[in-house]
This record gives structure tokens, C-alpha cells and sequence, in this order.
């Protein structure tokens, strides 16, 4: 391992210590103190959310600030719009960060493992974040947060985008897009070298310093064909889904790759 990997490897550290630190804090602190001075659900959920931004926005600073990654950010704008389905491919474990820290009032549907993690449990319930237990507890809650005019961010595959594999989608994102007649904005996330993948160890340094690129693409409009069942509607859209996040991908690597100075 060079001096540079060593380096960052501390810096690491660090950044993910401080993430720990600062979940247990809102949990053992800030969430107690919400339920105590802020009788209303609603908006104890909306506080809670501006917090965990405000957190993940320093989060990200820091490990710019601490030479563990660098990031641009393109059509970072669009996400500021309220009410959005945002769908997004996910190469690694801190995408949901950059989405969160990125988007104002964002609800997101998280594994229900992760709702029992002391480090991570006090936010996601201070949110009111959607964890996934089953379907239709999931679609249902879906519909509720987008009719609070709250964002909702979903990663469609289920878990993180395997290294050189193409992206297939559950129909998840294709399900709630449907029922709940909302539009789509896709996230492209480009990861390189990749880091924190499915299995891999945040210990395992790369070799040069993550480059993390992050493109909001146009809105997707969902048709609705009363004529079609909605689970075939469904298979539809997701292979839609599917075939475009690939298409799009293949185009924003090849232009990261071949611009001046890659």
C-alpha cells in the first residue's frame, strides 16, 4: 500500500467514524428531543429530515476535505423540485448520501436490517424513512409520503450495481411509478475506481482517489394504458427502466472517459 493509500485509507476512517458518531447522536439526542418539543408527527419528520441533509451535506465535505473521493455533481437542480420519484443505479454504499444531502424533504426506502442498526436506526426512524418489510407496505407508504409532497429516493435493483454487469431493476421503482401516476427522475452514479461495493470492506483502499459523478437526467413520464393489467404495465416499464439506465451509463462512462485530462 503507497503513502497516498495509507493516507486516505485515515482519512476513511475518520469520515466513517464521525458518520457513525453523528447517527448515534441524533438518535440517543436530537430524536428524543424532537418527540419532547415537537408534538406533531408531520413535522418532527420534516425537521428530522432537514437535519440528516444538513449532516450529509458535512459528511460529503469532509470526505472532500479529507482526499477519500472527489465529486461533480450535474443537474443537481432538478432534484430540488418537491414531489419526485427519483430512481438511481447504486455502485456504492454511500450513494443514498449524496442523493439525501442533495435533496430537500427526501424520503427514502431502506432495508429493514438497517432500521435495527444502532448507527443508523434513530435517523431512519426520526425520518419516517420507508423500510422495506413487504410490497405492500411498501406501496402504500410510497403513496403516502408522495402525496405529502415529499421526494422519494429507490434504488430499483435491490442492492448494489455489481462492477462491469449491466443494470437490471426489480419492479419496485416500476410498481410505485404506476400506482401513484408520478413521473420519473432518473440519477445516473458513476463510480471510479469502484469502492464500497456489495462485499467489499471500506478498509479496501483503491489505488487512486474515488472520482464520484452524479447526473440527473430528464424526467421519465409513466403512461398509463388502462388497458393493460398493471403487473404487465409493470415488467414493461422496468425493462424501459432497465434499457435506458444501460444506454445512458454506457454514454456518461464513455464521455468521463474520453474527456481531456481523464
Amino acid at each position: 500500500m503507497t503513502l497516498d493509500q495509507w493516507r486516505r485509507g485515515m482519512g476513511t476512517a475518520l469520515a466513517f467514524t464521525t458518520f457513525g458518531l453523528g447517527g448515534l447522536c441524533i438518535g440517543v439526542l436530537a430524536a428524543p428531543l424532537l418527540s419532547v418539543t415537537t408534538r406533531d408527527a408531520e413535522h418532527r419528520q420534516r425537521v428530522a429530515r432537514r437535519l440528516i441533509q444538513c449532516c450529509f451535506r458535512c459528511f460529503v465535505a469532509l470526505m472532500r476535505a479529507l482526499g477519500v473521493l472527489d465529486y461533480r455533481f450535474e443537474h443537481v437542480e432538478r432534484l430540488q423540485r418537491p414531489g419526485l420519484l427519483v430512481l438511481a443505479n447504486h455502485p456504492s454504499l454511500i450513494d443514498v448520501v449524496f442523493l439525501l444531502a442533495h435533496m430537500p424533504q427526501a424520503d427514502c426506502i431502506v432495508k429493514g436490517r438497517l432500521a435495527s442498526n444502532p448507527f443508523t436506526r434513530g435517523p431512519i426512524r426520526a425520518a419516517g424513512y420507508i423500510t422495506n418489510s413487504t410490497p405492500e407496505a411498501v406501496l402504500s407508504a410510497a403513496k403516502a409520503s408522495l402525496d405529502r409532497g415529499n421526494s422519494l429516493v429507490l434504488f430499483p435493483e435491490g442492492t448494489r450495481t455489481a462492477p462491469q454487469r449491466p443494470i437490471k431493476f426489480r419492479r419496485g421503482g416500476a410498481n410505485i411509478a404506476l400506482r401513484t401516476a408520478t413521473d420519473i427522475t432518473p440519477v445516473l452514479i458513476r463510480c471510479t475506481p469502484t469502492t464500497l461495493t456489495k462485499g467489499e470492506p471500506w478498509y479496501r483502499i483503491p489505488a487512486r482517489k474515488v472520482q464520484l459523478d452524479l447526473r440527473v437526467l430528464d424526467d421519465l413520464p409513466v403512461s398509463q394504458d388502462n388497458q393493460q393489467p398493471t403487473g404487465q404495465l409493470a415488467r414493461q416499464l422496468t425493462r424501459r427502466l432497465s434499457d435506458h439506465f444501460n444506454r445512458e451509463l454506457e454514454r456518461f462512462h464513455h464521455e468521463r472517459d474520453t474527456r481531456p485530462g481523464a
